[in-house]
């Protein structure tokens, strides 16, 4: 099997660099691999369309998988050959692995003791809340004793790693570029689902991420980002009373929202899905 693994960078490389050498340590059988970068420095073209560029290229290349890989990441030497056994399922549409935070990068700091370290969940496979219009983490912030190691089909692949049948692919087609970046995965995991293709986790695939590198909860990015792509992706998918809900929420965040927060629902309703607040 060819895998492509798309790795985009913007504005610096030094996540960048442990995470190749740890996908180069893997211990990948019969997969070739190949590392495709995509540079948003220059144009900005947010997460999905850098990713789009990158998958692209990798179905150029001829690539039977692409798997979206954050850089801030550093992957298990088995992470790829468990990933890719499980993608060979003609059902199985994308295959997640168990993501732990990187030894540092944990929400709660002192909640943990060091031999806990790199053993906290960060992901364990993912669930849509309807009532909020958020993707919820399966096990976050506890520290793995065994509870979630049973490979299992899952609601929602979080962006930070995915590994994408071909099929899926050209079935479902690349990610909206209408979200540049936040919840595109949500709607992609929607999409792809409804093409017919499950999503599956598999515990034995193992990835640590440095969380929050790109831009962090509470900032403008986040702010803006997340207020217009929850309205998005709600009124794409969610069911009517949630749709309701979101309508009463837009009209408080005029009122109450901080700048950003307005600003995106301002860009909603006028359809504007540029970058928004991304300078």
């Amino acid at each position: 099997m060819k895998v492509a693994v798309i790795f985009l960078i913007y504005r610096q490389r030094d996540n960048l660099e442990e995470a190749a050498a740890s996908l180069r340590q893997s211990r990948a059988g019969d997969v070739e691999l190949k590392e495709i970068v995509i540079d948003n420095s220059e144009v900005n073209l947010g997460f999905t369309g850098g990713n789009n560029q990158g998958i692209r290229q990798a179905l150029e290349w001829g690539a039977d998988a692409v798997w979206l890989l954050n850089d801030d990441v550093k992957v298990d030497k088995y992470a790829v050959s468990e990933l890719e056994k499980t993608l060979g399922d003609e059902k199985v549409g994308v295959v997640v692995p168990k993501i732990y935070f990187y030894p540092g990068f944990e929400f709660h700091k002192d909640r943990y003791v060091k031999k806990e370290l790199g053993k906290v969940i960060w992901y364990a496979g993912g669930e849509v809340d309807w009532d909020n219009v958020i993707g919820v983490h399966r096990g976050v912030d506890e520290v793995d004793v065994g509870q979630f190691d049973k490979q299992m089909e899952t609601e929602f692949a979080t962006g930070c790693s995915m590994l994408i049948k071909k099929e899926a692919i050209e079935k479902t087609g690349l990610l909206d570029e209408k979200y540049f970046m936040y919840l595109e995965d949500l709607d992609y995991s929607v999409r792809l689902k409804r093409h017919g293709f499950k999503i599956v986790y598999q515990p034995k695939a193992i990835v640590w991420h440095k969380n929050a590198q790109s831009s962090g909860v509470g900032d403008d990015l986040h702010d803006y980002f997340f207020t217009r792509n929850r309205l998005l992706f709600g009124f794409s998918y969610a069911p009517i009373r949630t749709r309701i809900a979101l309508l009463r929420e837009s009209a408080r965040l005029m009122i109450k929202g901080s700048k950003w927060q307005r600003q995106g629902v301002i860009d909603f309703y006028l359809r504007k899905f540029g970058k928004g607040s991304w300078k």
